[in-house]
């Protein structure tokens, strides 16, 4: 019995899946608590909330872009970068220090430098908060020092960094740091 073409790329296909992204149809079930205010932004591991519309990483852009500058307003800042160890990726800034990592077309990351009211990150720190607060966060590990500096983690899939005292930076996903 010889297998078809199609059985073994749904094989294949299936093969690939991460496990990490949830199908399309539960895609859109995100529940993280209460409700976000239509000109607010919440910060995820995996994904973001821009109002009334959830992202998981892997979003298209073209949908993310637009809820985040319905939310927060136009965009500030768009770049790319070549040489990211992820491969090729696009970064688009908005208000309140946000910036949204992209590569082929799909939401992949995310980080916030500035403290903003419009955008919160799920869990207890913020930009500014003291390194004492920090360290005693659930899930918080310290990480050997890079060239980037003091960085932890917090749980399994956000990170920052510290410096002066105080957490400086979040993110979550594909970044295009260089260690």
């Amino acid at each position: 019995m010889r297998a078809s073409p199609i059985a073994i790329a749904a094989i294949l296909l299936a093969a690939c899946d991460s496990g990490t992204v949830p199908p399309p149809g539960q895609q859109s079930q995100v529940d993280d608590g209460p409700p976000v205010a239509s000109n607010e932004v919440v910060l995820r591991g995996d994904g973001l909330t821009a109002g009334v519309e959830s992202f998981y990483f892997s979003a298209g852009e073209n949908e993310v872009r637009g809820a985040l500058e319905t939310t927060l307003g136009a965009e500030q800042s768009v770049a790319q970068n070549k040489e990211c160890g992820a491969g090729p990726m696009s970064f688009v800034g908005y208000p309140g220090g946000l910036t949204a990592n992209f590569q082929e077309s799909r939401l992949v990351g995310w980080n916030i430098a500035d403290r903003s009211e419009a955008i919160g990150v799920v869990g207890d720190l913020v930009i500014g908060t003291p390194r004492q607060d920090a360290v005693t966060t659930d899930g918080f590990v310290a990480l050997e020092p890079t060239t980037l500096g003091e960085e932890f983690a917090l749980g399994s899939e956000i990170g920052g960094f510290i410096d002066n005292d105080m957490v400086v930076m979040l993110y979550a996903g594909s970044q295009c740091f260089f260690r």
